[in-house]
């Protein structure tokens, strides 16, 4: 009886997840193996004729200078990850306590994120706009006479990308944040502020040790995420001026649907995946120094 009430069960459990399991393979495990086949060829979108070339993608990849280009632009727009990690733990800490309109002001940090990305680019092109934008305008207001060119220099145009992405992802990190500072027991508070502990000692020797697994989460979701992402650049700057900010997803999406070179873009799309299990890999390791369950 026990064992045909198991066997029952276990024939649910797989009618349960059959749908979900069937898109997996259809949507992620079927393309991504097609994906590696392409690898290989000189497969050019509706291009009947392919061929098998070998290596010649991935030697092509390695010695192209934009692809270099694209992976140190990758590297910089991940730098905003761990920022944003930060500023919205700061902001998470503050919104936690009783404040004036807290409600409202979560709301606020949150809609970013829900917001369309074309009115994001819209908005933060007038907000960079070198000659007669309001940041610039500040800038020179304080005395600054020479401000950066921001998305218009080969200089400056990552790293206002990076702002914006510290921007945007701080709504969606703030909200994770609160409901893990939420969790944290009132009386191991309590007890720190009897024993004398200052509020910037218990921030960092008791809320920060025990939301850890949180910024574990969000920094593995946040780098995964952001090495993947190319709609706010492609929005803004396509990639411009001269290649600057270009990254390695957006790298993959022109040579497939700009220039139709699906055999090339598909080594690329394997080198990011390479890329992306090293960061993870990394991560798993070193969370044992640092991440508290």
């Amino acid at each position: 009886m026990n064992k045909s009430w198991m066997k029952r069960q276990s024939r649910l459990g797989y009618l349960f997840i059959g749908p979900n399991m069937l898109g997996v393979l259809l949507f992620f495990i079927i393309p991504a193996a097609y994906s590696f086949y392409l690898m290989f060829t000189d497969y050019r979108f509706m291009d009947p004729d392919t061929n098998f070339v070998g290596l010649a993608n991935i030697r092509r990849m390695l010695g192209d200078e934009i692809f270099y280009v694209a992976l140190r632009n990758t590297f910089i727009f991940l730098l905003a990850v761990p920022v944003s990690i930060l500023l919205s733990f700061l902001v998470a800490v503050a919104l936690n306590k009783s404040v004036y309109l807290q409600k409202t002001l979560r709301a606020l940090y949150f809609m970013p994120y829900i917001t369309s990305g074309v009115a994001i680019a819209f908005v933060w092109m007038l907000l960079f706009q070198p000659t007669s934008g309001p940041i610039n305008g500040f800038l020179q207001g304080i005395g600054i006479a020479h401000p950066p060119g921001w998305l218009s220099t080969t200089e400056s145009s990552m790293y206002a990308i990076d702002i914006i992405w510290i921007w945007f992802m701080l709504g969606y990190n703030m909200i994770i944040y609160l409901a893990a500072l939420q969790e944290i027991p009132e009386e191991l508070l309590e007890a720190a502020r009897i024993d004398g502990a200052r509020p910037l000692q218990t921030l960092l020797r008791i809320i920060w040790p025990l939301v850890s697994p949180t910024t574990f989460l969000l920094l593995i979701t946040g780098l995964i995420m952001t090495i993947k992402n190319f709609g706010i650049i492609q929005a803004i700057t396509q990639g411009g001026p001269g290649n600057s900010t270009t990254v390695l997803s957006l790298f993959i999406y022109q040579n497939a649907f700009r220039y139709y070179e699906m055999g090339y873009a598909a080594a690329i799309s394997w080198a990011l995946f390479v890329i992306i299990m090293i960061f993870t890999v990394l991560q798993w390791l070193g969370q044992k120094r640092w991440v508290h369950y």
